[in-house]
């Protein structure tokens, strides 16, 4: 049973985008390593700007200074 967990930042990404992620990745373990999509797990969470760090910074303020 694979599981797949994609996290992203909480920045406006759509049903209709979560849905193709889910329907690309769930084929793409179907094609590279046969495994039966009806047995495949996707999970999606989105993180806020504040909970995501980089160099040492919450993205929030990384996001302000660009």
């Amino acid at each position: 049973m694979p599981y797949v967990n994609i996290q992203v930042t909480d920045e406006g990404v759509t049903k209709q985008q979560k849905q193709t992620i889910i329907n690309g990745v769930t084929q793409l373990l179907y094609d590279v390593l046969q495994k039966d999509p009806n047995l495949t797990h996707v999970v999606i969470q989105e993180i806020g700007l504040d909970n995501w760090g980089w160099k040492g910074e919450q993205v929030s303020e990384i996001r302000k200074s660009q």
